[in-house]
């Protein structure tokens, strides 16, 4: 049966973040995922996660100036210094959190790059994620990498599944994975049931994410089924985790109705 994880920076923003947690466990969430951790103390989220009998299951790395629009910097020349420091940071975290994943984002390039800028791009992202890898193997973490839709954010480096799965064997390492959210996959290629039924079985995907295509709200609205994906990745046996990240049309719990088939798979 699927295993389910809240994703925190998306559901539950009827509460303050550290009450997010009390919420997603009242609903029978048995594990969390959210983007940053960084403005908590990770004592303080490990309480959370403990008084609620919660498990970390994935955050990120800091992506550089979030707020002024950067979204990552793996894929940015120079920025390598940098990039080294946000993994040690965000192992840090993790070690603290118990967590199993860390996701490093790409970042945004230019769209009129040239080839030769291009492939700049593409080797400074190969030789900060196996540097990443490296370091988070010592750990016994896994770096994870994700194909973004351009229509939610323009520009971002990597948008295609065998874009993902082809830097994933360059790299070579067992502990670099495939995030694989059927939200953004179902805008920029399709075909979810062809994509899971090739990509899961080689190993190379390590979490799942999902919402409603168009609006990304619940997963049960709009033009994906559901209940025929999960269907899906039990025959495929993933024995990962599916992180909901969607925005509820109303409150949270009030648009769980899906979650009702699958209350209790989560163990």
């Amino acid at each position: 049966m699927p295993r389910f994880a809240a994703n925190l920076s998306m559901m539950y923003t009827e509460h303050d973040f550290a009450d997010r947690f009390a919420a997603a466990s009242a609903d029978g969430f048995k594990a969390v995922e959210y983007l940053f951790p960084y403005a908590y103390d990770p004592g303080e989220l490990r309480r959370r996660l403990d008084d609620h009998g919660l498990k970390q299951v994935l955050f990120n790395a800091p992506p550089g100036a979030w707020d002024s629009g950067e979204r990552g910097i793996a894929a940015l020349p120079g920025r390598e210094a940098e990039v080294r420091a946000a993994i040690d940071r965000a192992l840090e975290y993790a070690a603290a959190l118990n967590c199993p994943q860390v996701h490093v984002m790409a970042g945004l390039v230019r769209p009129d790059a040239t080839p030769a800028e291009s492939a700049e791009h593409r080797a400074t992202y190969v030789a900060n994620l196996a540097w990443a890898a490296e370091r988070a193997a010592a750990v016994g973490i896994d770096i994870l990498i994700e194909p973004i839709n351009g229509r939610d954010m323009p520009g971002y480096h990597l948008n295609r599944q065998a874009e993902a799965h082809a830097v994933v064997q360059e790299v070579g390492a067992p502990n670099l994975k495939v995030q694989l959210d059927l939200y953004h996959c179902q805008i920029v290629e399709g075909d979810l049931t062809t994509v899971l039924r090739r990509d899961l079985p080689t190993g190379r995907v390590g979490h799942l994410q999902i919402a409603g295509v168009p609006d990304r709200h619940e997963p049960d609205h709009g033009e994906l089924s559901l209940r025929h994906l999960c269907a899906v990745v039990d025959e495929l046996d993933f024995d990962g985790w599916i992180g909901c990240e969607y925005h509820p049309r109303a409150g949270t719990s009030e648009g769980l109705g899906w979650l009702s088939d699958y209350q209790g798979a989560s163990a």
